[in-house]
């Protein structure tokens, strides 16, 4: 390859107290050479690398991993969970995708659905969408805060600014409370532009088969972009902590995405140098005699 790709995706990490302006970063790649074919290659070492990984994850049994994702409509999150998560063994990946609160869920901090979706020791965990829908969604629309009928809060004038910064910290504390039992927390935010959400707006309406991934209240949404755009520079200025990073991923070319995600994943567990568990003296004599048992097998 003509270039370092792990130095590139490195750039994609937030260090913790970095003021995120949005318009800094590409929803593109095209500031390096790379062919969706030698992207395809990575993409399959990547995966194939995973497999490994979670293999060793559930061998050793003392961590999770928790995958956040967190996008404008139509980045590609599903496109990501289905592709780079392909060469996983299901049984050991959970999928949570988080929508509209029902009222139980209402009647309990807005952590407890997550808390109960988190992956078990040995597991991998996706959030699409997550936790952060509470200081997103409900940033741009904060009267849904109001259905949550916390103490203090009355009236949408108790929503102020002390309110947003005590959720950010609340965020961190659950996040750094997973991270000291052993969960891995890795976040992505999936940098869309507007123009290629417009794209792929007009697709899931022109194309029969997505119809169904298209709502007008995704347009309503839409006329709220610049709002979404300032909360989330805020959410991931706040968020991104060492132990649990934001990193901001490129998201117009959804195979590039792929890519870069599953590279991500890759070169953060390479830190971990995860192996199987050592067996003792005494277990390696008593695996040697089943072994002696099973042979002498008619």
């Amino acid at each position: 390859m003509a270039f370092d790709f792990q130095s590139y995706i490195k750039k994609m990490k937030i260090k913790p107290s970095t003021r995120v302006s949005l318009k800094k970063f590409r929803t593109d790649f095209k500031d390096i050479k790379l062919s969706k074919s030698v992207g395809a290659t990575i993409l399959q070492d990547g995966i194939k690398k995973l497999a490994r990984l979670q293999d060793k994850l559930y061998a050793h049994d003392e961590y999770s991993v928790l995958i956040v994702l967190q996008a404008m409509d139509a980045a590609g999150k599903d496109s990501v969970i289905k592709h780079v998560m392909s060469g996983l063994n299901p049984q050991g990946v959970k999928v949570t995708s988080f929508k509209v609160p029902t009222s139980a869920e209402l009647d309990h901090d807005f952590f407890w659905r997550h808390y109960i979706a988190l992956p078990s020791r040995g597991e991998i965990g996706i959030f699409n969408r997550s936790h952060y829908e509470n200081v997103l969604v409900t940033k741009i629309h904060p009267e849904f805060i109001l259905s949550e009928k916390l103490p203090k809060i009355k009236t949408l004038k108790d929503i102020n600014d002390k309110f947003w910064e005590e959720r950010y910290k609340q965020i961190n504390r659950f996040e750094k409370n997973l991270a000291e039992n052993g969960t891995i927390i890795l976040k992505f935010f999936l940098h869309l532009s507007k123009g290629e959400q417009k794209k792929r707006f007009i697709e899931r309406i022109d194309d029969p088969s997505k119809n169904w991934k298209f709502s007008m209240g995704d347009l309503k949404e839409r006329e709220r972009w610049d709002d979404y755009q300032e909360a989330y520079e805020q959410m991931i200025t706040k968020t991104s902590t060492e132990y649990a990073p934001w990193y901001i991923v490129p998201a117009d070319d959804k195979w590039f995405t792929r890519v870069a995600i599953a590279g991500i994943i890759d070169m953060e567990f390479q830190k971990l140098n995860f192996t199987y568990p050592e067996v003792t003296r005494e277990q390696k004599a008593e695996l040697l005699n089943a072994k002696r048992t099973l042979e002498r097998e008619k």
